[in-house]
Order: structure tokens, then C-alpha cells, then sequence
């Protein structure tokens, strides 16, 4: 799928800067990126989710820890 992105001039020269010291293009970096990003997010929300299980599988032990 193709897609545009409009990037400020300032981030567009970070980008080559970075895809040029990588040895990649640009697309192979902003690609990278994005896959990053929605990785750790994945990450983050399941993290979220074991948390709020933990807390609700041992509240009772929780409290009396906080005491």
C-alpha cells in the first residue's frame, strides 16, 4: 500500500541523516520505525493488562502489604 507522509523540512533532514548513517533508505528506516513503535505499544498494553490482572487476582495481599 502506498502512502504519503508530509514531514516538517527539520524532521525530513533528521531522517536522511539517520537512513544515511544506517545505510538504508529512507522507507527502510520510517519503516522500521513504525514497526518499533507498534511493537512497543503492543507491549505496553499487555503489560497494562497483566498489571490490572495481578492487582485484581491478589488485592487482598496487595492491602496487606501497603499496611
Amino acid at each position: 500500500m502506498i502512502t504519503t507522509v508530509n514531514l516538517p523540512d527539520e524532521l525530513h533532514a533528521q531522517l536522511k541523516q539517520v537512513a544515511d548513517q544506517e545505510r538504508r533508505s529512507m522507507n527502510a528506516t520510517i519503516l522500521m520505525a513504525v514497526e518499533q513503535y507498534v511493537a512497543e505499544r503492543a507491549h505496553r498494553a499487555r503489560t497494562r493488562e497483566l498489571a490490572a490482572e495481578v492487582a485484581r487476582r491478589d488485592a487482598e495481599l496487595l492491602d496487606r502489604l501497603a499496611k
